[in-house]
């Protein structure tokens, strides 16, 4: 039951207690995420789990060197997005404009909030060795999937981050990770700030016959 809730709340956290979470439910958590299938049991995920003033450090430079580069969270998308993507990005905006703090410019809160791991006590840093393809991305996406719905059954908030890839030869200097490896992703973990406006944001899903085609 608690899987299913977590499947049904379906929210990101952007707003955590200080409260540090414990070394043996953050090893609980990567034990359960790791479960995840991979292709011919290649598990090719690696993950540094950044705590206390090593994360403030980790911060403190993804801030200033989003601010140097003008970097800012995107969709990714190559070419201009269709406007049903683009309605359900407004979506979001509708729902989590209205629960930031007054005069909160929103993609300057996702900027700085996402080089801050939104104030989370812990940032997992999800990386893949450049041996294998892009094909291996597939994995790492499984892997989040695990590590987010386990974190709830945990009693955690969780929120997945893109944008530090901007940074990886940064992070990968700042936590001495070799250079062969890729940051693919962040993932913040924290206790959930029960007060935070902001957590109480639920983005609508489009219905199933939006995204789900079949075929008898």
């Amino acid at each position: 039951m608690d899987l299913l809730k977590g499947i049904e709340e379906r929210r990101s956290s952007r707003a955590f207690l200080e409260k540090p979470v414990e070394k043996h439910i953050l090893e609980k958590l990567l034990d359960l995420a790791v479960q995840a299938p991979s292709a011919i049991n290649l598990q090719p995920w690696e993950f540094t789990v950044v705590m206390g003033q090593e994360r403030k450090r980790l911060s403190r430079l993804l801030v200033k060197r989003m601010r140097e580069m003008n970097i800012s969270c995107g969709p990714g998308a190559k070419n201009r997005l269709p406007d049903y993507f683009v309605e359900r990005e407004r979506g979001l905006l509708n729902v989590m404009v209205p629960n930031l703090p007054e005069n909160t410019d929103f993609q300057d809160f996702i900027n700085h909030g996402s080089c801050d791991f939104y104030g989370a006590p812990t940032a997992i840093i999800i990386t893949l060795d450049d041996v294998f393809s892009t094909a291996r991305l597939t994995d790492i996406g499984i892997v989040v999937g695990y590590l987010v719905l386990a974190a709830h059954a945990l009693g955690l908030g969780t929120c997945p981050i893109g944008l530090i890839t901007a940074f990886d030869d940064d992070i990968k200097e700042t936590l001495s990770l070799p250079e062969q490896k890729q940051v693919v992703i962040g993932v913040a973990v924290g206790y959930i700030d029960p007060e935070a406006p902001v957590n109480r944001s639920r983005s609508v899903r489009v219905p199933l016959e939006d995204v789900v085609k079949w075929r008898e």
